[in-house]
Protein backbone atom coordinates (compact mmCIF):
# COMPACT_ATOMS: atom_id res chain seq x y z
CA UNK A 1 0.00 0.00 0.00
CA UNK A 2 2.61 2.61 -1.03
CA UNK A 3 1.93 6.32 -0.72
CA UNK A 4 4.38 8.01 -3.12
CA UNK A 5 5.97 11.43 -2.83
CA UNK A 6 8.57 13.09 -5.01
CA UNK A 7 11.38 11.60 -2.94
CA UNK A 8 10.04 9.79 0.12
CA UNK A 9 7.63 6.85 0.22
CA UNK A 10 5.52 5.69 3.16
CA UNK A 11 4.43 2.06 3.26
CA UNK A 12 1.71 0.75 5.57
CA UNK A 13 1.57 -2.78 6.99
CA UNK A 14 -1.37 -4.17 8.95
CA UNK A 15 0.63 -6.87 10.75
CA UNK A 16 4.22 -7.59 11.71
CA UNK A 17 4.12 -10.79 9.64
CA UNK A 18 4.04 -8.75 6.42
CA UNK A 19 6.92 -6.44 7.28
CA UNK A 20 9.61 -6.67 4.58
CA UNK A 21 12.99 -8.21 5.30
CA UNK A 22 14.63 -4.78 5.22
CA UNK A 23 12.66 -3.77 8.33
CA UNK A 24 13.59 -6.92 10.24
CA UNK A 25 17.23 -6.39 9.26
CA UNK A 26 17.20 -2.87 10.72
CA UNK A 27 15.55 -4.04 13.94
CA UNK A 28 18.08 -6.85 14.39
CA UNK A 29 21.09 -4.71 13.53
CA UNK A 30 20.16 -2.05 16.12
CA UNK A 31 18.57 -4.17 18.84
CA UNK A 32 19.42 -1.79 21.68
CA UNK A 33 17.75 1.24 20.13
CA UNK A 34 14.93 -0.93 18.77
CA UNK A 35 14.11 -2.48 22.15
CA UNK A 36 10.98 -0.36 22.46
CA UNK A 37 9.65 -1.83 19.19
CA UNK A 38 11.45 -5.03 18.14
CA UNK A 39 10.32 -7.39 20.96
CA UNK A 40 6.70 -6.43 20.38
CA UNK A 41 7.09 -7.03 16.65
CA UNK A 42 8.38 -10.52 17.41
CA UNK A 43 5.42 -11.24 19.70
CA UNK A 44 3.00 -9.92 17.10
CA UNK A 45 4.15 -12.58 14.65
CA UNK A 46 2.17 -15.10 16.73
CA UNK A 47 -1.05 -13.08 16.98
CA UNK A 48 -2.48 -13.22 13.48
CA UNK A 49 -6.10 -12.09 13.37
CA UNK A 50 -7.93 -10.65 16.36
CA UNK A 51 -9.39 -7.21 16.80
CA UNK A 52 -6.33 -5.36 18.13
CA UNK A 53 -4.80 -2.73 15.88
CA UNK A 54 -1.32 -3.77 14.79
CA UNK A 55 -0.16 -1.06 12.43
CA UNK A 56 3.38 -0.57 11.14
CA UNK A 57 4.63 2.14 8.80
CA UNK A 58 7.95 2.86 7.14
CA UNK A 59 9.33 5.95 5.45
CA UNK A 60 12.01 5.36 2.83
CA UNK A 61 13.98 7.62 0.53
CA UNK A 62 14.49 6.92 -3.15
CA UNK A 63 17.79 8.18 -4.45
CA UNK A 64 18.05 8.98 -8.14
CA UNK A 65 20.95 6.65 -8.93
CA UNK A 66 20.03 3.82 -6.54
CA UNK A 67 17.72 0.92 -7.32
CA UNK A 68 16.83 0.30 -3.68
CA UNK A 69 15.36 2.89 -1.29
CA UNK A 70 16.97 3.76 2.04
CA UNK A 71 14.80 2.90 5.05
CA UNK A 72 14.71 6.02 7.27
CA UNK A 73 11.93 5.65 9.87
CA UNK A 74 9.84 2.81 11.31
CA UNK A 75 6.59 3.63 13.12
CA UNK A 76 4.44 1.31 15.23
CA UNK A 77 0.87 1.87 16.38
CA UNK A 78 0.02 -1.26 18.34
CA UNK A 79 -1.79 -2.69 21.35
CA UNK A 80 -0.41 -4.04 24.61
CA UNK A 81 -1.96 -6.30 27.27
CA UNK A 82 -3.45 -3.30 29.13
CA UNK A 83 -4.36 -0.91 26.34
CA UNK A 84 -3.00 0.93 23.34
CA UNK A 85 0.70 1.76 23.19
CA UNK A 86 1.91 5.23 22.26
CA UNK A 87 3.10 5.86 18.74
CA UNK A 88 6.70 4.66 18.66
CA UNK A 89 9.12 5.82 15.96
CA UNK A 90 12.57 4.33 15.35
CA UNK A 91 14.98 6.28 13.11
CA UNK A 92 17.77 4.46 11.35
CA UNK A 93 20.10 7.47 11.16
CA UNK A 94 22.54 8.26 14.01
CA UNK A 95 21.26 10.72 16.60
CA UNK A 96 23.53 13.52 15.39
CA UNK A 97 22.02 13.19 11.90
CA UNK A 98 18.47 13.76 13.15
CA UNK A 99 18.44 17.40 12.09
CA UNK A 100 15.34 19.41 11.23
CA UNK A 101 16.19 19.36 7.53
CA UNK A 102 16.54 15.57 7.56
CA UNK A 103 13.43 14.84 9.62
CA UNK A 104 11.01 17.48 8.30
CA UNK A 105 9.96 15.78 5.03
CA UNK A 106 10.10 12.25 6.45
CA UNK A 107 8.10 12.84 9.63
CA UNK A 108 5.64 14.94 7.65
CA UNK A 109 4.94 12.05 5.30
CA UNK A 110 4.38 9.68 8.22
CA UNK A 111 1.95 12.04 9.92
CA UNK A 112 -0.08 12.62 6.77
CA UNK A 113 -0.25 8.88 6.07
CA UNK A 114 -1.11 7.92 9.67
CA UNK A 115 -4.08 10.21 10.24
CA UNK A 116 -6.54 8.70 7.73
CA UNK A 117 -5.68 5.17 8.86
CA UNK A 118 -6.08 5.51 12.66
CA UNK A 119 -7.95 8.79 13.15
CA UNK A 120 -7.02 11.60 15.54
CA UNK A 121 -8.26 9.99 18.80
CA UNK A 122 -5.88 7.00 18.66
CA UNK A 123 -2.72 9.08 19.01
CA UNK A 124 -2.57 9.93 22.71
CA UNK A 125 1.23 10.28 22.82
CA UNK A 126 4.41 9.89 20.78
CA UNK A 127 7.66 8.38 22.13
CA UNK A 128 10.88 8.50 20.10
CA UNK A 129 14.34 10.10 20.12
CA UNK A 130 13.83 13.71 21.17
CA UNK A 131 14.08 15.49 17.78
CA UNK A 132 11.66 13.00 16.19
CA UNK A 133 9.11 13.39 18.99
CA UNK A 134 9.16 17.18 18.91
CA UNK A 135 8.65 17.36 15.16
CA UNK A 136 5.93 14.68 15.11
CA UNK A 137 4.01 16.46 17.91
CA UNK A 138 4.17 19.77 16.06
CA UNK A 139 3.05 18.22 12.77
CA UNK A 140 0.25 16.18 14.39
CA UNK A 141 -1.15 19.19 16.25
CA UNK A 142 -1.13 21.32 13.11
CA UNK A 143 -2.89 18.64 11.10
CA UNK A 144 -5.50 17.57 13.67
CA UNK A 145 -5.97 20.70 15.78
CA UNK A 146 -5.33 18.59 18.91
CA UNK A 147 -2.88 20.43 21.13
CA UNK A 148 0.27 18.77 22.42
CA UNK A 149 1.11 19.30 26.09
CA UNK A 150 4.07 21.59 26.70
CA UNK A 151 5.17 19.48 29.65
CA UNK A 152 6.30 16.07 28.33
CA UNK A 153 4.97 12.89 29.86
CA UNK A 154 8.47 11.43 29.98
CA UNK A 155 11.93 12.82 29.22
CA UNK A 156 14.62 10.20 29.60
CA UNK A 157 18.02 8.96 28.58
CA UNK A 158 18.23 5.60 26.81
CA UNK A 159 21.24 3.70 28.14
CA UNK A 160 22.74 0.22 28.11
CA UNK A 161 24.91 -2.18 30.11
CA UNK A 162 27.11 -4.91 28.66
CA UNK A 163 29.35 -7.57 30.19
CA UNK A 164 32.26 -5.15 29.68
CA UNK A 165 30.60 -2.23 31.51
CA UNK A 166 28.83 -4.25 34.21
CA UNK A 167 30.05 -3.58 37.77
CA UNK A 168 29.74 -6.67 39.97
CA UNK A 169 30.10 -5.87 43.64
CA UNK A 170 28.49 -6.51 47.01
CA UNK A 171 27.12 -3.60 48.97
CA UNK A 172 28.72 -3.51 52.42
CA UNK A 173 26.31 -0.98 53.89
CA UNK A 174 23.41 -2.02 56.12
CA UNK A 175 24.96 -5.21 57.52
CA UNK A 176 21.71 -6.04 59.36
CA UNK A 177 19.81 -6.22 56.05
CA UNK A 178 19.06 -9.68 54.69
CA UNK A 179 17.76 -9.96 51.17
CA UNK A 180 16.87 -12.46 48.49
CA UNK A 181 16.48 -11.46 44.82
CA UNK A 182 14.22 -13.84 42.89
CA UNK A 183 11.51 -14.12 40.29
CA UNK A 184 8.11 -13.26 41.73
CA UNK A 185 5.65 -16.08 42.46
CA UNK A 186 1.89 -16.31 42.86
CA UNK A 187 2.24 -15.74 46.59
CA UNK A 188 3.70 -12.29 45.83
CA UNK A 189 0.68 -10.99 43.89
CA UNK A 190 -0.62 -8.67 46.60
CA UNK A 191 2.80 -7.21 47.38
CA UNK A 192 3.72 -6.78 43.73
CA UNK A 193 0.33 -5.19 43.01
CA UNK A 194 0.99 -2.65 45.76
CA UNK A 195 4.31 -1.70 44.14
CA UNK A 196 2.82 -1.65 40.62
CA UNK A 197 0.22 0.77 41.97
CA UNK A 198 2.95 2.88 43.57
CA UNK A 199 5.00 2.92 40.38
CA UNK A 200 2.02 4.01 38.29
CA UNK A 201 1.32 6.89 40.67
CA UNK A 202 4.66 8.35 39.58
CA UNK A 203 3.84 7.89 35.88
CA UNK A 204 1.07 10.40 35.21
CA UNK A 205 -1.17 10.06 33.24
CA UNK A 206 -0.77 6.26 33.15
CA UNK A 207 -2.03 5.78 36.71
CA UNK A 208 -3.61 2.45 37.63
CA UNK A 209 -6.49 1.72 39.95
CA UNK A 210 -5.78 -0.84 42.65
CA UNK A 211 -7.84 -3.36 40.67
CA UNK A 212 -5.86 -2.80 37.47
CA UNK A 213 -2.58 -2.87 39.43
CA UNK A 214 -3.50 -6.31 40.72
CA UNK A 215 -4.36 -7.43 37.20
CA UNK A 216 -0.98 -6.15 35.99
CA UNK A 217 0.83 -7.93 38.84
CA UNK A 218 -0.86 -11.23 38.00
CA UNK A 219 0.06 -10.86 34.32
CA UNK A 220 3.72 -10.02 35.01
CA UNK A 221 4.13 -12.84 37.53
CA UNK A 222 2.42 -15.49 35.41
CA UNK A 223 4.49 -14.51 32.38
CA UNK A 224 7.72 -14.68 34.42
CA UNK A 225 8.45 -11.01 33.72
CA UNK A 226 8.99 -9.50 37.16
CA UNK A 227 11.68 -9.89 39.80
CA UNK A 228 11.42 -8.99 43.47
CA UNK A 229 13.85 -8.28 46.28
CA UNK A 230 12.64 -10.02 49.42
CA UNK A 231 14.21 -8.21 52.38
CA UNK A 232 14.13 -8.02 56.14
CA UNK A 233 15.95 -6.14 58.88
CA UNK A 234 17.12 -8.23 61.82
CA UNK A 235 14.37 -10.55 63.01
CA UNK A 236 11.53 -8.60 61.37
CA UNK A 237 9.30 -10.47 58.89
CA UNK A 238 10.45 -10.43 55.27
CA UNK A 239 8.78 -8.04 52.83
CA UNK A 240 8.95 -7.37 49.11
CA UNK A 241 11.12 -4.27 49.07
CA UNK A 242 11.68 -3.67 45.34
CA UNK A 243 10.50 -4.82 41.92
CA UNK A 244 12.11 -4.88 38.48
CA UNK A 245 10.27 -5.95 35.33
CA UNK A 246 11.86 -7.37 32.19
CA UNK A 247 9.13 -7.06 29.58
CA UNK A 248 11.01 -6.48 26.31
CA UNK A 249 13.43 -9.18 25.13
CA UNK A 250 14.89 -10.07 21.76
CA UNK A 251 17.75 -12.37 20.81
CA UNK A 252 20.62 -10.26 22.16
CA UNK A 253 18.97 -7.50 24.21
CA UNK A 254 16.68 -7.27 27.24
CA UNK A 255 14.96 -4.15 28.52
CA UNK A 256 14.47 -3.37 32.21
CA UNK A 257 11.33 -1.45 33.19
CA UNK A 258 9.20 -0.67 36.24
CA UNK A 259 12.02 -0.29 38.78
CA UNK A 260 10.31 0.68 42.03
CA UNK A 261 11.08 0.43 45.75
CA UNK A 262 8.53 0.39 48.55
CA UNK A 263 8.86 3.77 50.37
CA UNK A 264 9.38 1.83 53.64
CA UNK A 265 12.58 0.34 52.19
CA UNK A 266 14.18 3.28 50.47
CA UNK A 267 17.76 4.47 51.07
CA UNK A 268 18.89 0.95 51.93
CA UNK A 269 20.37 -0.02 48.54
CA UNK A 270 17.44 -2.30 47.63
CA UNK A 271 16.96 -1.07 44.06
CA UNK A 272 20.69 -1.28 43.34
CA UNK A 273 20.89 -4.82 44.65
CA UNK A 274 17.95 -5.98 42.58
CA UNK A 275 18.92 -4.14 39.39
CA UNK A 276 22.46 -5.54 39.64
CA UNK A 277 21.18 -9.07 40.21
CA UNK A 278 18.70 -8.93 37.32
CA UNK A 279 21.23 -7.30 34.98
CA UNK A 280 23.84 -9.95 35.78
CA UNK A 281 21.30 -12.73 35.21
CA UNK A 282 20.27 -11.25 31.87
CA UNK A 283 23.86 -10.72 30.70
CA UNK A 284 24.49 -14.43 31.14
CA UNK A 285 22.59 -14.94 27.88
CA UNK A 286 22.15 -11.43 26.38
CA UNK A 287 24.76 -9.08 24.96
CA UNK A 288 23.14 -5.94 26.37
CA UNK A 289 20.57 -4.78 28.90
CA UNK A 290 18.87 -1.45 28.20
CA UNK A 291 16.66 0.92 30.13
CA UNK A 292 15.34 4.48 30.21
CA UNK A 293 16.18 6.78 33.11
CA UNK A 294 14.28 10.04 33.57
CA UNK A 295 16.29 13.26 33.38
CA UNK A 296 14.68 14.44 36.63
CA UNK A 297 15.60 11.29 38.59
CA UNK A 298 19.30 11.63 39.53
CA UNK A 299 18.93 9.04 42.30
CA UNK A 300 17.93 6.36 39.80
CA UNK A 301 20.68 7.47 37.40
CA UNK A 302 23.18 7.01 40.23
CA UNK A 303 21.92 3.47 40.88
CA UNK A 304 22.18 2.50 37.21
CA UNK A 305 25.61 4.13 36.87
CA UNK A 306 26.94 2.10 39.80
CA UNK A 307 25.62 -1.08 38.15
CA UNK A 308 27.42 -0.24 34.91
CA UNK A 309 24.92 1.48 32.62
CA UNK A 310 26.70 3.80 30.23
CA UNK A 311 26.61 7.57 29.96
CA UNK A 312 25.15 8.30 33.39
CA UNK A 313 28.13 9.86 35.17
CA UNK A 314 28.45 13.57 35.86
CA UNK A 315 30.61 14.28 32.83
CA UNK A 316 29.18 15.92 29.74
CA UNK A 317 31.02 13.41 27.55
CA UNK A 318 28.81 12.02 24.80
CA UNK A 319 28.58 8.22 24.82
CA UNK A 320 27.66 6.50 21.58
CA UNK A 321 24.37 4.68 21.86
CA UNK A 322 23.15 6.77 24.79
CA UNK A 323 20.61 9.36 23.66
CA UNK A 324 17.65 11.41 24.91
CA UNK A 325 14.14 10.13 24.21
CA UNK A 326 10.93 12.07 24.78
CA UNK A 327 7.25 11.27 25.21
CA UNK A 328 4.80 14.05 24.45
CA UNK A 329 1.07 13.65 25.07
CA UNK A 330 -1.92 15.20 23.36
CA UNK A 331 -4.99 16.87 24.87
CA UNK A 332 -6.65 14.09 26.86
CA UNK A 333 -10.10 15.59 26.24
CA UNK A 334 -9.70 14.73 22.55
CA UNK A 335 -7.93 11.34 22.60
CA UNK A 336 -8.38 7.83 24.00
CA UNK A 337 -5.66 7.30 26.59
CA UNK A 338 -3.83 3.98 26.45
CA UNK A 339 -1.36 2.40 28.87
CA UNK A 340 2.20 1.10 28.69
Amino acid sequence: MPIPTSQHVVNIYKHASVLPQSVWDVLRQDERRANIMYPHALKSLHTEGGEDVQLWMTCSTFHTLDTHPTLDLILSCTEGPFGSYPIFILPTAPFDALTHDYLYPRVGQLVRALLPVVGPQRVFSIFAPEPVTKLFARYWSQLTGIAAYEQPYYAAKHTYCTRETFVDRCLSIFPDLSYLPRLATESDISAVAELCFGFSSTSEPFVLTEKRARKEAKYLIRQGLIWVLQANLGSAPAEIASIVAVTRQSDAVAGITKVYTNPRWRKRGCAERLVRHVTKALLSHKRSVVLFVAHDNPAAAGVYHRVGFAGLDDSKRRVEGVEPWLEIGFDRRAVRLGHW
